[in-house]
């Protein structure tokens, strides 16, 4: 498994996870239909990979314009298992990307920081 590419459709986000890399992104909106068949294969393998890592430096960027309540069950599971795996002897970083002007996103990244030990999570606004 070197690497997954999922193109964004109107409901769910685009999707790059570059395993040998260590870099994994999603962006754009997440509202699928069923948000287990969508996310589920990703987080397994997520997880596999993650298994195997030690001392691995690892960068996952968000960068979500909207996502729904299912999805956000989905990133809050997600976030739990990079902040396992950094308490792993593993470094990860996550960079939570929003637009300057969303306050809302803003605060999402906010909260879902601070529920991170072990993870560097950095929020960016960005610039329309």
């Amino acid at each position: 498994m070197d690497h997954v590419r999922i193109e964004a459709t109107e409901r769910t986000p685009e999707v790059y996870f570059d395993f040998n890399g260590h870099y994994f992104s999603l962006r754009g909106e997440a509202y699928p239909e069923d948000t287990n068949a969508f996310f589920g294969p990703l987080m397994n393998q997520l997880e596999d990979y993650f298994q195997t890592l030690d001392e691995a430096t690892i960068t996952f960027e968000f960068e979500l314009i909207y996502f729904n309540s299912s999805t956000a069950k989905v990133l809050m599971m997600l976030f739990e298992l990079l902040d396992a795996t950094a308490a792993r002897n593993n470094a990860v970083k996550v960079h939570w990307i929003y637009e300057a002007d969303d306050d809302n996103m803003e605060v999402l990244g906010e909260e879902y920081g601070e529920d991170l030990e072990h993870v560097d999570f950095s929020l960016v606004p960005k610039e329309a």
